[in-house]
């Protein structure tokens, strides 16, 4: 078998998640002496060269929605369609330039539909098959599905991020769905599952909460001043993570709060782990993370934007997590008291998958002719 492959690992730039949940992959790679190079906007790739040291970087921005004040996301995301349409095709001629010019034997994409090639193998990484739509227009999933599967199947591989039985996260996004015969199940996929290489001295721990912010403008925004207002004078204090890499790290205070711009991976679980309650959207690799660290937390799912409803919904019935609507927070949060879910054994169950799959992947790689 080949020693080495030279991967190119391409995030989807909707948001820092897409590119969080990558890391475990690009770091398992690299620890298996694979030449990984990663394609993305600058954002993504700050966050890469703070997590990952020592890559290779290529600018090779993905499509990157615009998002409304007034209209809900996923309308707003329809109107957008024709270009998305022109950013794929684009995309897509672009990686054969890519291929050819650093040598790319294996290309790694997350939910970014132009990046297959029929020259090398190609793995598109999704949690859910099934795209959710607002409830008035359900009768159009079953179309989304068929689309999806068509992209799916242009691809040597697709991996979802999750596991195969009843015990999941991504519920009917991925799970009682026909699947295309090159789906695997690789096992949730977080950055702390990474062996930590840095480790804190002297730290002191202190009680507080922790906000996680995420996702597009303007609901970020409007979620960060309805949650400011809130917690500006409660107690334990309130540690507010931006999720801003490529910004100094930079500590503000305002009243009882504390914004951070960006924390390492390690420092970022400790301040997690650290909570007595964590407050956060419901984005799926933020669940992945808080799972990892066996951690619930209440879920805020952005306005409009169906899958983190979904999903916020489903894992609070489950009794994972607990949620609450952003234009509800006025009236108090909730906060959730304990966990139903067991970390060790989704995390073990995971390492076990994401091993198999890459073998899998690694070893077909071997017999492309």
């Amino acid at each position: 078998m080949k020693k080495s492959y030279n991967i190119l690992i391409c995030p989807l730039e909707w948001g820092l998640g897409h590119a969080a949940r990558m890391i475990p992959l690009a770091g398992k790679l690299k620890e298996m002496n694979h030449n990984v190079f990663i394609g993305s906007g600058e954002k993504h790739l700050a966050l890469f060269r703070n997590e990952l040291p020592g890559l290779s970087h290529i600018e090779f921005p993905g499509f990157k929605p615009g998002y409304s004040r007034f209209l809900p996301q996923f309308y707003f995301l329809l109107l957008q369609a024709p270009l998305l349409l022109y950013h794929i095709i684009r995309e897509h001629l672009r990686l054969k330039k890519i291929i050819r010019d650093y040598g790319i034997d294996i290309v790694i994409s997350d939910n970014r539909f132009g990046l297959w090639n029929k020259k090398v193998k190609t793995v598109y990484v999704t949690h859910m098959p099934l795209i959710p739509v607002p409830k008035a227009l359900r009768f159009l999933e079953f179309a989304g599905i068929i689309i999806h599967r068509a992209i799916i199947k242009k691809y040597s591989y697709c991996f979802i991020p999750d596991l195969p039985g009843e015990i999941n996260v991504s519920g009917r996004l991925s799970h009682g769905l026909i699947l295309p015969d090159n789906v695997r199940f690789t096992g949730i996929l977080s950055r702390f599952i990474l062996p930590v290489k840095e480790q804190p001295e002297g730290r002191v721990r202190f009680r507080h909460n922790t906000v996680i912010l995420s996702g597009p403008e303007p609901q970020r925004g409007l979620l960060k001043k309805k949650l400011t207002l809130l917690l500006k004078n409660q107690e334990p204090p309130t540690v507010i993570l931006e999720g801003k890499p490529g910004e100094t790290k930079e500590i503000i205070r305002f009243e009882n709060i504390f914004y951070y711009n960006h924390l390492p991976a390690w420092e970022m679980a400790d301040m997690i782990t650290g909570s007595e309650r964590v407050i956060t959207r419901s984005g799926y690799t933020t669940i992945m993370e808080l799972i990892s660290l066996n951690c619930s937390a209440l879920l805020i799912p952005t306005p409009g934007q169906t899958e983190q409803e979904y999903l916020a919904e489903y894992l609070s019935e489950k009794g994972w997590f607990s949620t609450i609507r952003q234009n509800n927070i006025e009236a108090g949060l909730a906060l959730p008291e304990g966990m139903a879910f067991n970390a060790s054994e989704i995390i073990g169950e995971s390492n076990k998958l994401l091993k198999e799959a890459l073998k899998e992947l690694l070893e077909d790689a071997h017999n492309q002719p």
